[in-house]
Order: structure tokens, then sequence, then C-alpha cells
């Protein structure tokens, strides 16, 4: 991405006053503006608010700063933004912001689902001009009806390959590690098949709490807003099979068989599928009210705020090897790994005292951390087992999440990007929880702010 006239972008934000492009997706293109000087990058916030263009420019630069970002490529990006005030669901609105577009322009929306769908429907039926690329964010619909839907209504005025269905997730360093672990180490792939693995278990337990998102978070839930859509597409880098190129065709095809390959254990949701959710306590050293009792939260939806699922993916190498699958907010130990458990050596010899503990891949996905857990002999008696971690750090990538997605967005390379095949997939694997949830045929456990979870939970066993 040069700065030359010939690259000139318009990036209208949609929804851009949200706490979603003011924490992350703004301090994501401020890193992305001053790794790759995009001088001709024309940014337009537009929202329903009333605001002046200094008042969006100050917003920006606040932001920017945020993610460090500086240099002359960052000042005239700040000082040529504009705001337009508008309803991204009203057909006046929306024809103003795409007639003040410059070169080929991106709408993204940084807006609930319903009224993503909405503002698509009107966006069918007035156009947009040539070479417009679409971003929408996660939970994509809610449900593969609705998401089958709307990729209809999508695919009526732009080609798929002008879509990006994004999810951050995918543009963490950390996940994509999974890719560098996975395919540049012989000692490491051959051994991730069926023969050799135990069970999967893809976590990640937060301390944080609502943190002010109750509007969303109470009609989503861990779920939806968790397991759906990031921890399903974790998984589905864990499981695919070795792509021939990391070009998007390849990635996304080999994605896209996983996800068709994975349903719940046994297809059994009230067995392999529990959920709960955080009573007061404490995280962190900061008190923490109990989820039912959060502003703006209505308690007789239960929503979960910790949810865990069982999978299955039959594929020839995965077959028969359970895939753990958990998120949880206000955990006080919290764990955010993708962690391969192998199966026992086959035989130990006698002679050998000790416990030898099932070896263990971990890659950290929140923690930049990989680490193998192997028995060794230990010290002083030589045939006395004892065990050891080998441990090392990721590298933090150049860019922020969200910076990486964007530059995926405005080069229009889209691995990191979500098909939409697979968007309706993830829905698919997810309903049969979703109905055993509302049939109450799955209890909603508690578990205090800064536990590890409900205290009677053990691991699912399969």
């Amino acid at each position: 991405m040069s700065g030359t006239g010939g690259d000139e972008q318009t990036l209208v934000i949609l929804g851009a006053r949200g706490d979603l492009a003011r924490r992350l997706l703004l301090p994501g293109l401020g890193g992305l503006v001053a790794a790759s000087s995009l001088i001709d990058l024309h940014l337009i916030g537009s929202d329903r608010g009333e605001w002046t263009d200094a008042e969006w420019r100050s917003h920006v630069a606040d932001a920017f700063a945020d993610g460090d970002a500086r240099g002359p490529a960052v000042d005239t990006v700040i000082d040529n933004a504009r705001y337009i005030p508008g309803d991204a669901t009203d057909e006046d609105d929306l024809r103003r912001l795409m007639e003040t577009s410059r070169g080929r322009l991106t709408l993204y929306f940084a807006l609930p689902p319903a009224v993503i769908a909405e503002s698509c429907r009107v966006l069918a039926g007035i156009g947009v001009p040539d070479g417009t690329r679409l971003v929408l964010e996660k939970p994509f619909g809610t449900g593969s009806g609705e998401a089958a839907e709307l990729n209809e209504v999508l695919h009526g005025f732009v080609p798929e390959d002008h879509v990006h269905r994004v999810d951050h997730f995918l543009g963490m360093s950390t996940v994509l590690n999974i890719l560098g672990v996975r395919f540049a180490n012989r000692v490491i792939e051959p051994l991730l098949t069926a023969e050799h693995v135990a069970a999967i278990d893809i976590v990640f337990d937060e301390t944080l709490g609502l943190e002010g998102r109750a509007g969303f978070y109470d009609s989503t839930g861990a779920l939806r807003d968790m397991v759906q859509s990031h921890l399903l597409q974790v998984l589905s880098f864990v499981a695919m099979a070795p792509p021939s190129t990391l070009e998007p065709l390849d990635v996304r095809d080999a994605k896209a068989q996983v996800l068709r390959a994975t349903h719940i254990w046994d297809d059994d949701p009230a067995r392999f599928s529990r959920r709960a959710r955080y009573t007061a306590g404490e995280v962190d050293g900061r008190p923490l009210p109990g989820y039912a009792d959060e502003p703006g939260i209505d308690p007789s939806r239960e929503t979960e705020t910790l949810a865990e699922v069982v999978f299955a993916v039959d594929t020839w190498r995965w077959a028969g090897v359970p895939f753990r699958v958990r998120s949880g907010k206000a955990i006080g130990s919290p764990r955010q790994e993708v962690r391969v458990t192998f199966k026992h050596p086959p035989h130990v010899p006698a002679g050998l005292t000790g416990t030898a503990v099932d070896n263990r891949l971990r890659i950290g996905i929140g923690c930049r951390r990989l680490a193998l857990d192997l028995n060794v002999n230990g010290p002083g008696d030589p045939f006395h087992i004892e065990h050891v971690s080998l441990d090392a750090g990721f590298d933090p990538g150049d860019l922020l999440e969200y910076g990486e997605v964007l530059r995926g967005v405005l080069r229009d390379e889209k691995p990191l990007s979500v098909r939409g095949d697979m968007s309706v997939e993830s829905w698919r694997i997810v309903e049969p929880v979703l109905d055993a949830w509302r049939a109450g045929r799955v209890p909603l456990d508690e578990y205090p702010a800064g536990s590890k979870g409900p205290d009677a939970w053990e691991p699912l066993a399969t």
C-alpha cells in the first residue's frame, strides 16, 4: 500500500462513536497507517450523534495515540478525516455517505448484528459504487437461517470476494502462531492425529466482567460471543489439513472442510455442553457484582457467562478426538490456550519409577507462550521420572489485532476473514446446544467471580 494517488481509498466507519471503534478499530488503524504510510486513505466516521469534523479528528487522534501511532502519514489521515452524521439504515444518509467517497470505498459496519442486517438490505435496494468492499463484525446473524439469508442479501449487490466478515481473533499474532508451530515443525505436525492425540482443549477464560457491555452481552452470552465465532475459528486452524499455500482460497477451503465435519460430541448437547454465570466476588483485588445484579441485565434471560462444549471433528485425521471448547468471564486464574494432550506411551519399561504425566503441547492464544510438557530422568536417581516444561515466548506482531484485520481489508487479502459458508456452518454447529439450553435440558450453574468456575464441574468425559 503506497501513498500514490492510484491507491486512493475511502474507509467509512458506521458506528464511529461506539466502543468498538474507539477501543479497538481506530487504534489498530493508527498502527497500520504509521507502518504503511497510508496518506491516501480518507477516513470518514458516521453515527447518529452530531459531531463536527474537529471533534471527530480529536477523537481519532486520541485513539491513534492509544495505539502509539505517530508520524507524517498519521497526521495526514487525521487532518483529512471527516464526520458525517447519519443513520446506517436510512437510504438518504447512506447515499450521502457514498457520494463523499474518493477512490475505492470500504464500508465498515461497527454496529450490532440487527442494524448491520437492516443496513445491508437498504444498500441492496440502492446499490453501491463499483468495487465497494463491505466489512461486517461478528456475530454474523443470530442463527444459520439468518446468516444464510444475509449472505443472499449481500450477494445480491456485491460479489462474495468483496465481503470481509472479520474476526479480530484471526488477527492475533498468538493465533496465527498456530500455523507456524504446526506447519513449520516436522517433529510436531505428524503427531497431530487421532493416532497420537487424546484430546484438545481450546480455552479462553478471562478476568474481565461486563465492562459496560450489558446491552450487547445480555442478548448474546458466552456461547454466541466467543464459542460460535472466535473459538470455532481457532478450532479450524488447529484441525485443518496442511494447505498448499497461505493464499486466501487455500486457507479458507481448509478451514471450511473442518467446520463441515464438526458437530456436538455424540450429537448429545444435553450431556456434552454446560453453562454457568458468575455471582458476586472479587477478581484481581476488585469487587465485582453478580452478573444478574449488573445494570441493564435481565436475569430472566438466563444468559451464561461461562460456556463449555465438546465437539467432534469427523475427518480421517481427527475422528475420535474430543475438542473441548470453553470460554468464561470473571475467572480468577484464567487460561487462554490451545492445549493438545497426547496419549499415554504404549509401554513404559519396568524399572522406571515415578509417574509419567501426559505430554502436552500448549499454544497461548492470549499470552504469548509456547510450552511442551515432557517426562525426563530426574536428578539423583536416573531411573526416576520427573516432569519438565520446555517454555518459549512469542514475539508480538508489528500490528494490533485490528491493524492486521484492516490490512487484510484494505489490501483485499482474505486469509483472516470468514467466508459466507463458514458463517452459516458456525451457527449450524452450536444451534443444537442453544436449543437444549432454551428447553431447560442443561442447568444454569453459578460460580463466584474470581473463582475457576463451578466447584462441581469435572472435565466432561467422552
